[in-house]
């Protein structure tokens, strides 16, 4: 069975993106990194979805970027609970290609040449390295500085759900079996993984859920 990393952060589109490549007959080897977002629940929840979805491994990583803060996911930065122009507080800067990173070097002690993520482009807040143009660039990076890629093997990184709207990446996961009240996707949920209902992460899974026409299995907290 041909071997990937697929990371792996708790939330509902990166458990489909797990599902997606355990049914294209990858053994999954799954990585959390625990870059000291505000809430742990969201790590708790990503040992449930690759519990859930059979990973062959789940190991958890840990880089401090509440050490240098700057975002409202590491920081002590209000949570908008109303849409916002722009690119949003709760950007991480850089969390994509640091967690593409480490997730790469786990790829080539483990001889894999697929890497997926669950970056979306549609339905999102527009974050910068959920970008089509962005993945395409780090992949060509990846190829150019891995002894893989320069002794002639090919990495992919792979992102099925890149184009899909939130419906349909809610579609895709009750087609493959995911448990969406196993998931976190709130940026402030409580210490029991209760969603707030209120963020922008809320408001898209929401969102998705009602354009798919199928009952929202996300626990929230009381309102």
């Amino acid at each position: 069975m041909k071997r990937a990393v697929v990371l792996v952060s708790g939330g509902m589109d990166s458990a489909v993106t797990l599902a997606i490549a355990r049914a294209e007959g990858f053994e999954c080897h799954a990585l959390t990194v625990n870059y000291g977002q505000r809430h742990e629940s969201e790590l708790q929840a990503a040992d449930r979805v690759c519990a859930m979805l059979g990973a062959a491994a789940h190991k958890e990583v840990r880089v401090d970027l509440r050490s240098f803060g700057g975002s409202a996911l590491t920081a002590d930065i209000a949570v908008p609970e109303s849409p916002t122009t722009g690119i949003p507080v709760t950007y991480v800067p850089a969390r994509n290609t640091i967690m593409l990173s480490v997730a790469l070097s786990w790829a080539e002690v483990l001889g894999a040449d697929d890497v997926f993520c669950g970056v979306n482009a549609v339905d999102y807040s527009g974050y910068p390295d959920c970008r089509p143009e962005y993945i395409r660039a780090f992949e060509t990076m990846a190829n150019l500085a891995t002894q893989a890629g320069v002794e002639g093997k090919t990495l992919r990184i792979r992102t099925p759900i890149i184009a899909l709207s939130k419906a349909d990446i809610v579609r895709e996961g009750v087609r493959l079996g995911v448990d969406f009240a196993q998931t976190v996707s709130c940026y402030q949920a409580d210490a029991a993984g209760l969603a707030c209902g209120k963020c922008d992460a809320c408001r898209l899974r929401a969102e998705g859920f009602r354009n798919a026409g199928i009952p929202d299995s996300t626990r929230y907290v009381a309102l």
